[in-house]
């Protein structure tokens, strides 16, 4: 054999040998592939049961956001239920009730939290305080107002330490009422008051720290006691010490179309104490002094104004809501708030009728006092 024909057959064995490693190789390669393949079946099964019951164990929309569809519930019980609430315990119920417009806030921030969470269990729930407050103030957010009213009354706290009483009494006989009452009158500001309105009302009389001045004429006029003092010495101090504090009057009006008896009250103050809770015990004690009396009273038409410290839905007052209406309630518009007078919040200022008809109720521009004057007609 030649050398070239040696040659030759040396690559051709080299050859061969090559092309039989790759083919080893190849074939291991293909079956390192297909046991890759093999195994990824159940990995991805695998994978995909635990992703399931991932799913399946979170929770659904109806067991999503249990705790704000319990606080939802709570809120609209408390509103239903507000006046079951005892007042052992820092005067809970009625402080509740002096705020109760004001938890309709809750409503919003809760539907909030249930959109954030999808939960409809919270929607749902909410459907109770939206209906309990709607049940409670629904009525005042329209306008009941009337035209026309044969007498027009305002009340108004001129405050103690009002920096401007004749700018305040200029304002209130600007206002055109025809029954004026006034709260919280100062021995020093007294004779301020009685100039600047004499000329639109011939007839007034000032009990203590109250007053009405009237374009009418007035009798029958006298104090009314709401035990501001009491306890045992209480009774030993002579009339007119007493009067210097006294903070209720009754008298009548006479009218074309006949008597109305006109009570003008300012109740003791309520205060939120951190310690104490809501502490009302001298207002509630007053609101049951007038209410005997305006239990009492004789005459069918009946008017109560004044600064009572509190609100109408507040329980202290039952004495007198029971015969009496609130003329915002019957004829006004909104909630007609009056404290305090540069961001009112709560009507603790009143205009209360008995036997008469309310045609508009409203409140009137703020004055120099931290009151705003609240403003009603009547008709009979």
């Amino acid at each position: 054999m030649t050398q070239v024909e040696t040659a030759k057959t040396a690559e051709t064995a080299q050859a061969a040998e090559a092309a039989e490693m790759g083919e080893t190789v190849e074939a291991a390669e293909t079956e390192q592939g297909g046991a890759g393949l093999r195994g990824a079946g159940p990995r991805r099964r695998g994978e995909a049961m635990r992703r399931a019951i991932r799913i399946g164990l979170r929770p659904g929309p109806w067991k999503r956001g249990l705790v704000l569809a319990a606080l939802a519930v709570l809120l609209g019980l408390c509103m239903l239920l507000h006046a079951r609430i005892p007042n052992r315990i820092g005067n809970l119920g009625s402080l509740m009730e002096t705020t109760l417009p004001w938890f309709g806030l809750f409503i919003p921030a809760l539907l909030a939290g249930a959109l954030w969470r999808r939960s409809a269990s919270a929607m749902t729930a909410l459907l109770l305080p939206v209906a309990a407050w709607l049940h409670l103030f629904g009525g005042l957010l329209s306008d009941k107002s009337h035209q026309g009213g044969d007498l027009m009354l305002v009340s108004h706290n001129v405050r103690a330490d009002n920096p401007d009483p004749v700018a305040t009494a200029r304002d209130l006989a600007a206002s055109g009422a025809d029954v004026l009452a006034l709260e919280e009158i100062t021995a020093q500001a007294r004779p301020l008051y009685e100039k600047e309105l004499a000329k639109e009302y011939p007839h007034h009389t000032v009990q203590g720290t109250v007053g009405l001045w009237s374009k009418l004429p007035l009798t029958d006029t006298r104090p009314v006691d709401t035990m501001m003092d009491y306890g045992p010495l209480a009774d030993t101090k002579p009339a007119h010490v007493k009067m210097t504090y006294n903070r209720a009057l009754r008298t009548t009006v006479t009218t074309k179309q006949g008597r109305l008896a006109v009570y003008v009250a300012h109740m003791g103050s309520a205060r939120v104490n951190p310690r104490t809770g809501f502490s009302a015990d001298s207002r509630d004690r007053n609101a049951q002094a007038l209410g005997k009396a305006i239990a009492a009273e004789q005459n069918e038409r009946v008017v109560l104004l004044g600064d009572l410290n509190g609100t109408m839905d507040d329980r202290a007052f039952a004495d007198i809501t029971s015969r009496l209406r609130s003329t915002q309630e019957v004829a006004g518009s909104g909630f007609g708030f009056s404290w305090p007078a540069t961001f009112p919040v709560v009507r603790i200022d009143q205009i209360l009728v008995r036997g008469v008809q309310p045609t508009s109720s409203w409140s009137l521009p703020a004055t120099g006092s931290d009151h705003l004057p609240v403003a009603a007609r009547i008709n009979w």
